[in-house]
């Protein structure tokens, strides 16, 4: 029986809509008891917080069905540099996911410099986190290489767009630990206690939530609910193994061997 991860934005829910089927999917995946995780490289809310956004929408998923970027950070930070300090720029799902692993949040010789999602990026705390890069040697950590994401209201700057500037002042590049990168798909599968070779990634992002997916072992499903388009497919060097309109078109069943 195949287990599936999932991503949300594009996937699930568009903004804060529905993406039509998506709740039927969900429930074919609980009716036939399969284990699925909902990951997501958005940092800004927490599990509870997500789970009762995607409950708004109709889709009934567990906090403790959810992974995101900020809890991926938070465990890289811990294994690293146990009980360290970082100076966060981000919202309550990344600064709770530092604070839970025993990490003090600080502007005063940090470990880290830690960048998330947020609604409004504060130019004070820009230049504070570039000077304690520049000057003080905090490394560079970000959530998500996303440039950007789709939203209610269309295409919004994410993540990727502002580890960019920083980039640009600091001349330090940050290590990324959400999607693509593989130490995110390898939490996350060890998070929902599954192997590669039985899970099925689904998204909608060939740059982050397939190639994760490949790189990490995975079968692939791109949905075209999102940001990418069936025209778009072909400029990569790496292709999803099946190609659907959107989750409603997904028959858990089909993909069991």
């Amino acid at each position: 029986m195949k287990n599936f991860i999932i991503d949300m934005d594009g996937v699930l829910v568009q903004g804060n809509n529905l993406i039509p089927g998506a709740d039927e999917f969900i429930n074919r995946l609980v009716s036939q008891r399969r284990k699925f995780l909902i990951l997501t490289n958005n940092s800004m809310y927490t599990p509870r917080d997500l789970s009762h956004r995607l409950k708004a929408t109709g889709l009934n998923i567990k906090e403790k069905q959810i992974f995101s970027s900020a809890l991926a950070t938070a465990a890289f930070l811990q294994r690293q540099r146990p009980n360290g300090k970082a100076y966060v720029l981000g919202e309550s799902g990344l600064t709770g996911a530092i604070h839970d692993i025993g990490y003090v949040i600080t502007d005063i010789n940090p470990d880290y410099v830690v960048l998330g999602e947020t609604l409004a990026y504060n130019f004070e705390m820009i230049k504070k986190a570039i000077r304690l890069i520049h000057y003080d040697g905090a490394r560079f950590i970000a959530t998500n290489p996303d440039p950007s994401g789709p939203s209610s209201g269309g295409l919004a700057p994410a993540c990727g767009a502002m580890a960019a500037l920083i980039e640009k002042a600091t001349g330090v590049a940050p290590f990324f630990v959400g999607k693509p990168n593989a130490l995110m798909m390898r939490t996350a599968l060890n998070y929902l206690n599954v192997h590669s070779e039985n899970t099925i990634m689904i998204g909608d992002r060939m740059d982050t939530d397939i190639v994760a997916g490949v790189t990490s072992g995975m079968d692939t499903i791109l949905v075209l609910s999102g940001s990418t388009t069936k025209e778009m497919i072909d400029k990569y060097p790496y292709l999803p193994k099946y190609i659907k309109k959107s989750v409603a078109e997904i028959e858990p069943k089909d993909f069991d061997d």
